[in-house]
């Protein structure tokens, strides 16, 4: 029953669930466009992870958009290893649900995958979108290097421009360097793809980001 229990706060690496070393079993491939879950993908694939709520909405925004190869919905910014779902929804992992998107820069830039992150949830929140609540649910986006943290924070930058000018507070986002994505369970993977009356809300504030524009760190309306 420890596992129904939804911690408020984050544990720490000491007061954490121990996980396990084994990986969720996974078939490794996209149930949308066949690509790899895992990898290895094309020449030049760069990773992304964003989390932005209910993983499952989240996804089908990132796969569907042009010049992404591959997405996986999985654990992350936590400390339990191989954690799986119940105990991610207990709160004693530090894990929150997120996105692993694999993408073509020379087909979609990063820029352009914040811009879908920022407009697809209300990153205003603090541990939760909507009625879903729990550290879990918090957003963030976890950078594969310093450009990708740099990129990051002066998209919040600019994003909180637009929000505080239509009325909403401050962006609680994390934005923090990548440790381990852990995969999670089979039947999370694409999920509304593979349940055609699967639900997972949406929770925009409906404040457009700025256009990208072609200079990095550059936004325009």
């Amino acid at each position: 029953m420890q596992f129904l229990f939804r911690s408020p706060s984050m544990p720490s690496a000491d007061t954490a669930l121990p996980g396990r070393s084994e990986p969720m079993p996974l078939t490794d491939r996209h149930f949308v466009n066949g690509a790899s879950l895992t990898g290895p993908w094309p020449d030049g694939t760069r990773t992304a992870i964003f989390g932005l709520g209910c993983f499952w909405g989240a996804e089908k925004d990132f796969w569907q958009t042009p010049g992404v190869v591959s997405t996986a919905v999985g654990y992350a910014g936590g400390f339990t290893p191989n954690a799986n779902y119940r105990e991610v929804g207990s709160g004693k992992t530090g894990h929150a649900e997120a996105v692993l998107v694999a993408y073509d820069p020379a087909k979609v830039s990063y820029e352009q995958l914040l811009k879908i992150f920022w407009e697809a949830h209300d990153p205003t929140q603090a541990n939760r979108q909507g009625n879903d609540h729990g550290t879990q649910y918090r957003s963030i986006i976890l950078t594969a290097d310093a450009d990708q943290q740099a990129t990051a924070e002066a998209s919040r930058d600019a994003y909180q421009e637009r929000l505080t000018a239509a009325g909403f507070g401050q962006i609680m986002t994390e934005i923090a360097p990548a440790g381990p994505f852990y995969y999670a369970e089979d039947y999370h993977q694409q999920y509304l793809a593979k349940n055609i009356n699967g639900y997972c809300p949406n929770h925009a504030t409906g404040v457009r980001f700025p256009d990208v524009a072609v200079t990095p760190l550059q936004y325009v309306d």
